[in-house]
């Protein structure tokens, strides 16, 4: 690794500290570097906060040393006001000069914008460094802004005999196939994604609440596709305690301030009807979790980016079988007893 790849990985790693907090906007993280020392580093927060230069630079004590320094970006410094002013700016102002940038903002507002900005103002500007890995970090982001869509993560848990439920069940709750451990970890996930998307039967059968109750974080918003309108007020998800979407062909409710009812067409391209509205709504990503139909659907249509599938310590016999997944494993741990297998869509 050598010395700009060193200081890209540390804001690789700052920016990871924001997963969760920032959308609509990306994951970054900076480093300013004075003589083989960091001098300032810093990482976006929150959206409509401080990027991450502007608190690399507002640590830098001896504003001085940075007529003399290099400042790294994961992403593109901003060119453009939006809720704060732009980074460039921030950068010229400073007389910075040397930029090192992991990867350009796919965003149009930026989009290349901020590296001529700052090469007009002649500031020697090196882009690329670190850019898989950068490009990775921001995934969801870059999903949002390339393919028009949602960054989306299908999630399930299976018994070791191939069942995610049983036939029947006596209370309408979950059947927990997994130990305390992978449950806990599940509930970070929601805290780091945008959205949770479940079907009619999951909530029916379940009475989920899909709240982040096992982790501290930011409730992921509910996404409930009712066809029928079959939910009725009495279920969990309409509980008005986080921001709900229900995406029914019935007739639209009145809406409230924690949920929204949208017309939606359900046929064979509904999926994709689906994806336009959330990205229509800004959301950048979205966990699907069930059940059975709602996930094979997702993946017969091949649209999923990522698949986290527990295989927990028990067997069920007989049950409702798990989707069908004939993609290798891109890697594998052990929680406990329980297996979790995760699969990327390449």
């Amino acid at each position: 690794m050598n010395t700009h790849e060193f200081y890209m990985n540390r804001c690789i790693q700052l920016a990871k500290n924001g997963l969760g907090q920032t959308y609509p906007n990306p994951l970054v993280g900076s480093v300013i570097v004075h003589q083989g020392k960091i001098i300032g580093e810093g990482w976006h927060r929150k959206a409509g906060e401080p990027h991450a230069e502007v608190h690399a630079v507002a640590s830098v004590k001896d504003k001085s040393l940075l007529k003399e320094a290099t400042i790294y970006v994961s992403l593109e410094p901003c060119s453009h006001y939006g809720k704060t002013p732009p980074c460039c700016n921030l950068i010229i102002e400073n007389e910075i000069p040397q930029v090192v940038i992991g990867t350009i903002d796919p965003f149009s507002e930026v989009a290349g914008k901020g590296i001529k900005r700052l090469e007009e103002a002649g500031k020697k500007v090196i882009v690329g460094v670190l850019e898989s890995e950068c490009k990775e970090l921001n995934r969801r982001f870059f999903t949002f802004h390339t393919q028009k869509r949602p960054y989306i993560i299908l999630k399930w848990a299976e018994s070791k005999d191939g069942f995610i439920a049983p036939l029947q069940k006596d209370k309408k709750e979950p059947v927990w196939l997994t130990n305390v451990y992978s449950r806990q970890l599940v509930h970070k996930w929601r805290t780091e994604e945008q959205a949770i998307l479940v079907g009619t039967n999951t909530v029916l059968e379940d009475n989920p609440t899909l709240n982040a109750r096992d982790w501290k974080g930011k409730n992921p918003i509910r996404i409930i596709l009712d066809k029928n309108n079959s939910i009725d007020d009495t279920y969990f998800v309409k509980n008005q305690k986080q921001p709900t979407i229900i995406l029914t062909a019935g007739k639209k409710k009145d809406n409230s301030e924690n949920c929204i009812y949208e017309n939606c067409i359900f046929d064979s391209d509904t999926l994709y009807e689906v994806l336009k509205k959330l990205y229509d709504y800004n959301i950048q990503s979205v966990i699907i979790e069930g059940g059975a139909r709602t996930l094979s659907s997702f993946i017969n249509k091949d649209l999923w980016d990522e698949a986290r599938v527990f295989i927990g310590n028990s067997y069920l016999i007989n049950g409702i079988k798990s989707p069908d997944f004939l993609f290798q494993s891109k890697t594998q741990s052990l929680i406990e007893k329980d297996q979790l297998k995760i699969y990327r869509n390449i």
